[in-house]
């Protein structure tokens, strides 16, 4: 259970308020006499640290044959509340479109549950080209959007374009694999 690639995805769920409550609040620096970019950094470096756990975590857990349920369950939920506080962050400071947000909100509540009811089925629809397409689209339009870097609001939009593709990706796979679960 406390294995590495748990104790990885583990210090996202850590790392995610942190990251948001200095998102929330750039003054933190400003008061010690930095320049406000320095927030922007801060929050832009624990996202990094955070995004580069999610990789090594699956990594070792394939590579050292680590594969538990706990991490099953627990990476997942780690990647949600690491994106979801970076965009609700950048939503709540207004450096993001709450629509675009809103819409990422939905489909991932929406596969979420789908994910769930997929496994009381005993059917598995793992993550697609086009989720793993999406994760990425969605990191890189955060790191823009937390520097205030210029097009952030259209590398988001892409990331929602991807987000909605891969949503439906989802649905379709899961409806193929519950039409032909008892065929075989």
């Amino acid at each position: 259970m406390f294995n590495l690639p748990n104790l990885l995805a583990f210090s996202r769920l850590l790392i995610a308020p942190v990251m948001f409550w200095i998102i929330l609040n750039p003054q933190l620096f400003t008061d010690m006499g930095w320049h406000v970019s320095w927030s922007y950094y801060a929050a832009s470096l624990l996202f990094v640290i955070a995004s580069v756990t999610d990789f090594f975590d699956g990594y070792i857990a394939r590579e050292l044959d680590q594969i538990t349920i706990i991490g099953q369950i627990l990476d997942p939920l780690a990647d949600k509340m690491l994106t979801l506080a970076a965009f609700l962050g950048l939503m709540m400071s207004g450096a993001a479109s709450a629509w675009a947000i809103y819409i990422i909100i939905v489909r991932e509540l929406f596969i979420t549950g789908l994910r769930t009811l997929s496994l009381s089925e005993g059917i598995d629809i793992s993550a697609s080209w086009a989720g793993k397409v999406k994760t990425v689209a969605q990191m890189i339009a955060i790191g823009f959007l937390l520097m205030h870097w210029p097009f952030g609001d259209l590398l988001l939009w892409i990331a929602v374009a991807l987000t909605v593709y891969s949503g439906a990706e989802y649905l379709v796979g899961f409806s193929k694999a519950y039409r032909n679960r008892g065929a075989v």
